[in-house]
């Protein structure tokens, strides 16, 4: 790991290593060098603000970039008033995109003042090439762009901006449309010393017709098994007690390793961990939720008895033409296996309204399923046009007028069946770990159960990290108010 890697000692005036991450370690001796010279001329450390929007796998992939730069010599910068700033991006909607040209104007102010500043852009919104051509044409402030694929090069990217003394202030673009590449044992900043996410995959193979997601992630890649074994207990070891297996769909997991295993199997060998006491994944795609793992969740003593499975629609019309490989009643016979393997577990999921072709009946299918499958949360999103996909070009686009009313109607019968849900959990008791003080109450806490509930009890910041036994005394629908028992 990074922390036992003395960067100091790596022989500078030799060429690079061609194998990575030694590579990229060599690049960060390089920058480190850079930073020991800032420091002599400013009397200070160089800042770096990251950004990150989108799903976990980007706030996991923030992490490790945070890590480099720590690792480098930057301190972290809590605005984007810093020396360094990078947004790593989103693109699964349009507003996503428009947000973040915003952001990157109003940086302009920033680099008038600091005209040595550094602006870099990652993430997904970086693999769509219309995107970054209007960086390109219209934000010459911006020093590095790179996507998906090689975030493991940004040591090198950055070696190369802060070491080029000819003058030019080019800008570096490094996109990779593909890569089988997996760089192991780069440096990380958790955002939490006692919860962790991990990596099994990279990718998708699913080409949902209105996702970008295959198109700027790249098809499925699974790491190895024993990689991801021996980075949970390496975490374990440095105090976490919660880890959250990422993959775009972690129950593909394993198919096209060279000695394939079932993601089920992945999950008994982390339960054998010893010092772990959760697990939780993200996300699941109904087409693949076996029976292997339905059992495996009612019997495992670690697995967190929640459970994210996407609907996107309770039509089986538009399942079909959303390329989902899932029926309304497939979906909802799922459901109910998994309710009587699990009693207790809690299902979540995600929601589009306004598909192209989205008729009231339709939309009247997707109201039933959600009553029908009572889930405890939803994430409800507004269909977003995305150039690429297959959605983007067909007929029947849904007006935005017809598209509000549905997702108001949407959201209320969410809001609804979830508050139903989370006052039958009234008067039990379970364990929360908790994450962190409660920033609106003095004297208040807050932490997680492991069906994801968020719980405010009163406490101090000693319980920070541990797990603890509260009782639910009154639900406000999305969390609840305890008392420690």
């Amino acid at each position: 790991m990074y922390n036992e890697i003395n960067l100091d000692s790596i022989d500078l005036t030799t060429a690079p290593p061609e194998k990575e991450p030694s590579r990229q370690y060599y690049f960060m001796a390089k920058c480190r060098e850079w930073i020991k010279e800032f420091k002599k001329k400013n009397n200070r450390c160089p800042t770096a603000y990251v950004q990150t929007f989108g799903c976990q796998m980007n706030a996991r992939d923030s992490e490790k970039i945070l890590g480099i730069f720590k690792c480098i010599g930057y301190e972290e910068a809590d605005s984007e008033e810093a020396d360094l700033v990078l947004f790593n991006t989103c693109t699964v909607r349009e507003n996503a995109n428009l947000k973040l040209y915003g952001r990157i104007g109003q940086l302009k102010k920033y680099k008038k003042k600091n005209p040595n500043m550094i602006i870099i852009l990652c993430g997904c919104m970086m693999q769509e090439k219309q995107a970054v051509d209007k960086i390109r044409r219209s934000y010459q402030n911006v020093d590095i762009i790179f996507g998906t694929h090689n975030i493991f090069k940004l040591a090198q990217l950055l070696a190369m901006k802060l070491l080029d003394e000819s003058g030019n202030n080019k800008m570096i673009i490094d996109i990779w449309e593909k890569s089988t590449e997996i760089v192991e044992e780069l440096p990380t900043e958790r955002k939490y010393s006692f919860k962790s996410g991990v990596n099994i995959m990279f990718g998708c193979n699913n080409f949902c017709s209105y996702c970008i997601v295959p198109y700027v992630r790249g098809r499925e890649r699974s790491r190895k098994p024993e990689d991801i074994i021996n980075e949970i207990e390496n975490l374990v070891a440095d105090g976490v007690v919660e880890v959250m297996l990422l993959g775009q769909n972690v129950n593909s997991y394993g198919k096209n390793l060279d000695n394939p295993i079932s993601f089920t199997e992945l999950l008994r060998r982390v339960e054998n961990i010893e010092g772990l006491k959760r697990i939780r994944f993200m996300t699941s795609h109904p087409k693949d939720l076996s029976d292997e793992l339905i059992e495996f969740m009612g019997q495992s003593e670690k697995l967190c008895h929640h459970l994210h499975l996407p609907l996107q629609s309770g039509s089986s019309r538009l399942l079909e033409i959303m390329n989902r490989h899932y029926t309304k009643e497939s979906y909802l016979k799922l459901v109910d296996k998994i309710k009587k393997a699990v009693p207790d577990i809690a299902i979540t999921t995600d929601i589009i309204t306004g598909f192209p072709g989205e008729t009231e009946d339709d939309f009247k299918e997707t109201l039933d399923v959600i009553e029908k499958a009572e889930y405890d949360s939803a994430f409800t999103f507004i269909y977003s046009k995305r150039t690429g996909t297959p959605a983007a070009s067909m007929q029947n686009q849904i007006s935005d007028e017809v598209i509000k009313e549905r997702f108001e109607r949407l959201l209320k019968v969410v809001q609804d069946t979830s508050a139903k849900k989370a006052a039958q959990s009234v008067g039990k008791i379970t364990d929360v770990l908790v994450e962190e003080k409660n920033a609106q109450e003095e004297g208040f806490v807050t932490g997680r159960t492991g069906q994801n509930y968020l719980v405010h009890f009163k406490g101090d910041k000693s319980l920070i990290g541990k797990i603890v036994p509260v009782k639910l005394c009154e639900s406000r629908g999305f969390y609840y108010y305890g008392e420690r028992c």
